[in-house]
């Protein structure tokens, strides 16, 4: 069932959870990529298994996003940073296990920045911190420099992929991979090598940068961006089962 979270501004954030027999376990709190939602299918995946399993676990639709209200266009990791924090803080009292997808991976390291002491770990897929850097050309940059939104084709359908201005301002503003990341919990990077949206190189470097000593990268030599097919699924809840204590 979906329901619907109150933010100051009055904007409503919709969300699903599922609550574990043990309260003291780390919630599973996925975060998706750019323009997606909790409906994708590792988002689903994740959420059943969870119930199947006695987890308790976290789906969301940023603002703006799905189900949730608000414009797109008025989106930034800063905005969905908050969403994400407002929801952890009012439905989960214990640890928390982050699992973001591309954008969701950026928004992952913020939101675990944030959390301090709730953090028991982390699970990216194709992560992809700092793309406002390196997923532009010049000209691009510049238009977006200018105030204007970019249009880009859109290889999950029809309509073309905006970025609009004030996302890409904010996201500049929040670069983690030229500097040393101060997370030091346990984190598994999955990405798949033939991935043309986010090089595999990016889970390397953010491998690097992080200051945790338990970190795991998990290529898959034919996995595209999306790594959603029932191996990749069974790769990811693997990874996140891992991570969590025996029920």
């Amino acid at each position: 069932m979906t329901e619907f979270h109150a933010m100051p501004d009055g904007r409503r954030v919709a969300y699903r959870l599922t609550r574990g027999a043990d309260a003291a376990s780390p919630a599973i709190v996925f975060l998706p990529g750019y323009m997606s939602d909790m409906a994708g299918s590792k988002a689903t995946a994740l959420f059943d298994w969870a119930q199947a399993h006695g987890r308790t676990c976290l789906l969301l639709d940023y603002s703006g996003c799905g189900q949730s209200s608000g414009d797109f266009a008025d989106g930034t990791l800063s905005r969905w940073r908050d969403d994400v924090l407002a929801l952890i803080e009012a439905t989960i009292e214990g640890p928390v296990l982050l699992v973001g997808s591309s954008m969701g991976g950026w928004l992952m390291l913020l939101v675990a920045l944030a959390l301090d002491g709730k953090l028991a770990g982390m699970v990216g897929i194709a992560s992809a911190p700092d793309f406002s850097d390196w997923g532009y050309d010049d000209a691009q940059k510049a238009q977006l420099e200018a105030g204007e939104s970019v249009y880009e084709d859109n290889p999950y359908g029809p309509e073309p992929t905006p970025t609009h201005a004030a996302f890409w301002a904010d996201a500049q503003a929040h670069r983690l991979l030229h500097a040393p990341i101060p997370l030091t919990c346990p984190a598994t990077l999955l990405h798949g090598q033939a991935d043309r949206e986010v090089l595999w190189d990016k889970s390397m470097k953010l491998g690097e940068m992080l200051a945790s000593e338990s970190v795991v990268i998990q290529l898959t030599k034919d996995g595209d961006h999306r790594l959603s097919r029932p191996n990749d699924i069974a790769r990811l809840l693997a990874a996140v089962d891992a991570m969590l204590p025996a029920a």
